[in-house]
Parts: C-alpha cells; sequence; structure tokens
C-alpha cells in the first residue's frame, strides 16, 4: 500500500491521500513540496509564527511550483 502524501497551497499542511485540505478546505493540493516542519505548539513556535501556522500539524516548508 501506498501513501502519497500531499500539501495545501493555501495553508501547507500536510495530508495524506485527501481530495480536499481538513483546514481550509481548499482542493489546490500538490505532491510538490520540499521539506517538512511538525508544529505541537503554534504559539510557542517561532519558526510556525513566521509561516503563519495557526494550527498543530505537520506542514511543507517550501511548495515547488512544477
Amino acid at each position: 500500500m501506498v501513501i502519497l502524501m500531499k500539501a495545501c497551497k493555501n495553508c501547507r499542511l500536510i495530508v495524506n491521500d485527501e481530495k480536499q485540505c481538513p483546514a481550509c478546505q481548499s482542493q489546490d493540493l500538490t505532491e510538490k513540496f520540499s521539506g517538512q516542519l511538525v508544529v505541537l505548539d503554534p504559539e510557542k513556535s517561532e519558526i510556525g509564527g513566521k509561516l503563519g501556522i495557526k494550527a498543530p500539524g505537520r506542514y511543507a516548508i517550501k511548495i515547488r511550483e512544477k
């Protein structure tokens, strides 16, 4: 069984085999991302703050356009 990870182009949340982002409801998902960031406490995370992350989760650091 292969699980495809995709990142939401809108909020950067990484999801597994889903058609829609559970956080922002966007259907604009891509397999072309690099780096992952796990945020446990978004209020205390400096990097999460710079990326605008407001909820705990696993996020893509960079979304590649092509």
